[in-house]
């Protein structure tokens, strides 16, 4: 019984030591004498990442940093995220530091579970992943964009077709993922059959939370489920990369029809060409970012848009005359979304509201010093969105939808940051303006609508989303 006591006290002075050290943790000197940055590092293992990933499941991903920054500093701290030492740096100060100082003093990392989820992505080199940065712009240069806008107006006219006319209620966020993924794999690799598009589209929720979670590989847990889809993705867009490159030799299909030809037919330097594994996972990361990013936008489009009719008003307006400008069949064009200033700001506004990238993680490749603090050689940095999003020093009364605020020179830079900034700012931005306008035109042009549920949950995982997918009650313009 004396060591059963024994053994129990061991067990809790080694439970408070822990506390004392991670709980109450505040400054913490380096060997040298250097200050680390403010903050506590959490729980031994997991650090704080139970509650930074549990703030964006109760739909306020911003109080874990809000929190800290009042805590600690409003302009960097200390935490432990996805098993490593991180410091998150805040507001328009600390996005400007790390997108300006990408691969001199910083990198892009992803968490462990990135790795195992796209096994690649660990054997890719620096040297190759920058190329594959510069090959994208290839496809979202304006000549390229000019040509998808009548495509993506098709595919659009298809999906309100299919999924919303007829109908007398819908779940939203259900179908904004289904359009955006249909349109993804028409862009970048020339599938448009809907079933064919429904039956490859059902695992990717289950990869994008997985892509986030802590990665437990076990059985039922949500980086399990992230595995498990990708790798069945992966397999079907293989045996797509292997077929393409037999109609590519035949002649059935062109080297120009999209991202996919254009991956196998293009060589390095070295004269090599990408491996038929490493373009099915480049080809799965392009479908992952060119649709849950711009399938949260749409839904919470369609959420604001029924909660201020006023807002509405006046992307209808200025949809309706765009819509009476075109003659009976004619598709929209570039010159008709250079029009669409007004709802452009209003998508903006709801991308600051409810941010699709939440935020990213950076890698300290040497030690540096900010705002006076220590910053050592293989420290995780993330950038949140929201830090400036819905800080009132960015956006005065940040709770309030105000499209007004991208009139003219819009906001202040680093301080509206969807789509990341500096050398990694996602390459697809303008692919994702153009789907996101063609989507608000037909959405508006054709419907009136209510939520079903008025104070509906948002939540973070990790893009953001209606608890129960915004389900609307529809009411169709009379011709």
């Amino acid at each position: 019984m004396d060591i059963f006591y024994a053994s129990l006290l061991s067990v809790f002075v080694l439970v408070v030591s822990f506390y004392l050290h991670f709980l109450l943790y505040k400054y913490k000197p380096t060997e040298d004498g250097k200050v680390l940055p403010p903050g506590r590092t959490g729980w031994p293992i997991i650090g704080e990442s139970i509650e930074f990933l549990a703030t964006g499941w109760k739909g306020c991903p911003e109080k874990f940093i809000f929190d800290r920054m009042s805590k600690f500093s409003s302009v960097v701290f200390r935490t432990s995220l996805m098993l490593e030492d991180a410091a998150v740096f805040c507001g328009a100060q600390g996005n400007k530091f790390l997108f300006m100082n990408e691969n001199k003093l910083v990198q892009g990392w992803w968490p462990a579970s990135v790795d195992k989820i796209f096994p690649s992505s660990d054997k890719t080199s620096k040297i190759e992943a920058i190329k594959m940065r510069k090959m994208l712009p290839n496809f979202f240069k304006p000549e390229a964009l000019h040509r998808y806008v009548p495509i993506m107006d098709v595919v659009t006219q298809q999906h309100f077709a299919n999924g919303w006319e007829g109908k007398d209620e819908i779940v939203t966020y259900e179908l904004t993922k289904n359009f955006t993924f249909w349109l993804a794999c028409k862009i970048f690799v020339s599938i448009d059959d809907p079933e064919r598009v429904r039956y490859l589209s059902t695992p990717f929720a289950s990869i994008a939370s997985g892509i986030l979670s802590i990665p437990i590989d076990l059985p039922g847990t949500t980086f399990r489920r992230g595995i498990n889809a990708a790798n069945f993705i992966r397999k079907e867009l293989l045996a797509i990369v292997k077929q393409r490159k037999i109609d590519l030799a035949e002649g059935k299909a062109t080297p120009t029809q999209d991202i996919l030809s254009h991956m196998l037919l293009t060589n390095d330097e070295d004269g090599k060409f990408m491996a038929e594994y490493d373009i099915a996972d480049k080809i799965l990361g392009l479908l992952i970012g060119g649709h849950d990013t711009a399938s949260s936008a749409c839904a919470f489009i369609v959420k604001y848009l029924a909660e201020l009719p006023e807002i509405y008003d006046g992307v209808y307006k200025e949809q309706s005359e765009i819509a009476k400008s075109k003659a009976p069949g004619e598709l929209l064009n570039w010159d008709d979304l250079s029009k669409m200033k007004y709802s452009w700001n209003v998508a903006c506004e709801v991308m600051r509201l409810a941010p699709p990238l939440q935020g990213a993680f950076r890698e300290a490749i040497t030690d540096f010093n900010y705002n006076g603090y220590s910053i050592p050689k293989g420290w995780k940095l993330y950038w949140s969105a929201n830090s400036t999003h819905k800080n009132p020093e960015c956006f005065p009364e940040p709770q309030k939808f105000d499209p007004s605020r991208f009139e003219g020179s819009g906001p202040a830079p680093y301080t509206f940051v969807p789509f990341g900034g500096g050398p990694r700012m996602c390459p697809g931005k303008e692919y994702a303006r153009l789907e996101i306008l063609v989507f608000m035109h037909h959405l508006v042009t054709k419907f009136k609508w209510e939520k079903m549920i008025p104070d509906e949950q948002i939540v973070v995982n990790p893009m953001p989303s209606p608890a129960k997918g915004l389900p609307i009650r529809l009411y169709p313009h009379k011709a």
